[in-house]
């Protein structure tokens, strides 16, 4: 949807959601997670799934997953708030 509707200079020409978040909604930020991306959550997972972690760091990745994927959910909503109010 952006990629086809929206242009803005913040973008650098990108329309991932890390690219667009900062320019349409930026008071959210993936700043100071420990898992700041997709890339990095995917491997965080398949080292908590099949890396053989002790339950304790098991545990703690998945609670950083939890919060990494809370923000991915919270800015899309607010994304597309924005997109709406745009109009």
């Amino acid at each position: 949807m952006v990629r086809d509707h929206v242009c803005h200079p913040e973008f650098h020409g990108r329309t991932s959601l890390k690219n667009v978040l900062p320019a349409l909604v930026p008071d959210l930020s993936y700043q100071g997670l420990a898992i700041p991306n997709g890339e990095v959550a995917a491997l965080r997972y398949q080292e908590a799934v099949w890396g053989g972690l002790p339950e304790c760091e098991r545990e703690a990745v998945f609670n950083e997953l939890l919060e990494y994927c809370g923000l991915d959910t919270l800015a899309m909503v607010r994304l597309f708030a924005e997109l709406r109010r745009r109009g």
